[in-house]
Order: C-alpha cells, then structure tokens, then sequence
C-alpha cells in the first residue's frame, strides 16, 4: 500500500489505524471465524472466514494483512463464504523462508482453497499477483477478480533498492527502509523527491511510532508489516515481463483499476487485458490503489464507500455466468 499520503498528512490530523483486530459481531456486522491450514513445505497460513455459500479467498497486497479487507468480506458474507488468509510474515501466519517465490505463495493459497473448496479468487496488488498465477497453473480455479495486480510491463524493472531495504531493516532502520521501498516502488508523489531523505525518515519515524504507542500488544502494525515488503519485491521482480504467460488462461478474469490508481501498474494491467481470452475490465473513476481495502495507517483514504463500489463490481462477477470469450 501507499505511504507517501501519510507523509504529507504527519503534521495534520491522526489518520486513522488498523491497531486492533476488528471486533466479531461489533455494529451488526458478521462475527468472523479464525482457522489455519499447513502449506506444501510446513508452514501454517491462519485465516479469518466470515459468510455463508460459495468460497472466495482474498489475497491483500503489500503492507497488509488479513484484517485489511474485512468491509469487503462482510459486505459479501451474505452471499458467499469469504476467507481472509494472512500471507506469509503477517499475523497469524508462519514466516517466509529464504526461497520464497511466486511458487511458494500460490501454495499457500492452494492450502486454503482445498480446505475451503474456493474455485474463485479475489487479489489486491502483490496478491493479486499472487491470484493470477494461481488461476493459471491451479486447474480448480474458475474466476479471479483482480484490484491493480503488481504485474510489471517491463522485464528489466530496476529492483535494487531491494539490496539497500534488506539491509536497513537487518539492521532496525525500519523508517529508513519504508523510504527506500517508497521510491523504489515508485509511490512517492513528485513533491516529496524534493524533500531531504534524513526529514522524510523522520516524519516515517514519528508516523509509526504515533501508531505503535495506540496498538495492542497484537496488533498489526505497520513496524510489524515493514519486513514483508521485500518479498513482495522479490515477487514483482520473478513475475516483471512475463504478461505473455497468462495469454492461454481458462478462467474468467475481472481487472479492476481506479483512474487514481499506481501509475506503476498502468502498463501491466492494459497488456494483461489484452492478452487474457476471457477478461472483463472495469476502472472506478476517483479510486485510488487502496479503494477495497479498510481504512487503516497504511490505507488513510480508504473508506466504506469506496469499499463498496468495488463490492458491487466483484459480486457481480462472481455471482454471474461465465463471461464469453472476447470477439
């Protein structure tokens, strides 16, 4: 997700955080259940589910963790059985092991999907990703609906600032590492390239600190979040280029966007439509890159309206036929 917003909003007002765990049953909303499944080589992926019928799984992208996407499952909990796995390092999830790849997390998904009997995916950003190349190499999976998957255009993507951000968090300079990941994600709008380094580690600083002096001992915050984003690099980086892969896909494909979205995933997203055979492509006008998550540190403009734009679009497509192959 994007922090330079809450950069520039530091001096203003506290935006708001996801610190603690949303509470089952609180404002009429569905309780959530929790549970976990063990992947391929061992490792336990926790989930919260929530809802009754069809299973859909949800993949949240970078600077996220399971509780980012619970506005979403509870507004299509009356329609489907929603399950929210951690990914790897977050939560109630093992952590990464030194080979993780893309193949690694399309196992973890696939231990999800067995134990939920999910055909239908749904995936913000890395996890979007991670969904997509679920749907083509996993033949259970009918329908994926995908919010700006971080599928890279171009195969020589420059990926080594992930040296610089492996090496601050090593040595505890989180602030100092979320700065490198926000330029070398290309997040940062042009009127921070002009502010000095030092100060924009500095107001990271304070922004994390203001969040971790309200969290709950466990509450997933964005300290905790911080190390993850390097294999979500190491990700983009495996999978940057490779559009062509997905040409021969049999399941439906919904490509969400907003015309606010990451600039970065621009070119990716226009490819991918053009080569899927069966796709539908819907752009949100106004949302930006975190339109279907909840408004937490890392997400301070989300909110449940825009939430529930996508909700419409995402239960259509997966409540509906499947979608024709285009002429």
């Amino acid at each position: 997700m994007d922090t330079s917003d809450q950069l520039a909003d530091t001096a203003g007002p506290e935006s708001a955080s996801d610190t603690t765990s949303p509470r089952p049953g609180a404002d009429g909303t569905p309780a959530m259940d929790t549970g976990s499944v063990v992947s391929r080589d061992g490792t336990r992926i926790g989930y919260l589910k929530v809802g009754h019928g069809p299973a859909i799984v949800v993949m949240h992208g970078s600077m996220e963790s399971a509780h980012s996407h619970t506005l979403l499952a509870q507004a299509l909990s009356d329609d489907f059985t929603v399950y929210l796995p951690d990914r790897r390092g977050r939560g109630s999830s093992g952590p990464h092991r030194p080979d993780h790849d893309i193949r690694t997390e399309v196992e973890d998904l696939a231990a999800v999907m067995a134990e939920s009997g999910a055909q239908m995916i749904f995936g913000v950003s890395a996890g979007g990703l991670v969904a997509l190349e679920a749907a083509r190499t996993l033949p259970d999976v009918r329908k994926v609906a995908v919010y700006e998957p971080a599928l890279l255009l171009d195969p020589n993507w420059d990926a080594a600032w992930l040296q610089r951000f492996e090496e601050e968090i090593a040595a505890g300079k989180v602030a100092a590492a979320m700065v490198t990941s926000m330029f070398g994600l290309e997040l940062a709008p042009s009127f921070l390239k002009v502010i000095p380094r030092r100060f924009m580690v500095s107001l990271t600083e304070r922004m994390m600190s203001k969040e971790d002096g309200k969290a709950a001992r466990d509450a997933i915050t964005m300290r905790k979040l911080a190390p993850t984003v390097y294999y979500d690099g190491l990700l983009i980086k495996e999978m940057a280029g490779k559009v062509d892969v997905f040409r021969d896909m049999t399941a439906d494909v919904f490509l969400l966007s907003g015309s606010r979205g990451l600039r970065l995933l621009t070119p990716g997203g226009e490819a991918l439509a053009g080569v899927l055979p069966h796709r539908r492509v819907v752009e949100f006008a106004g949302l930006d890159h975190g339109a279907s998550s909840d408004p937490s540190a890392t997400n301070p403009k989300g909110n449940p309206e825009t939430v529930a734009q996508v909700v419409r679009e995402v239960r259509s497509f997966f409540a509906g036929p499947a979608s024709a192959p285009p002429a």
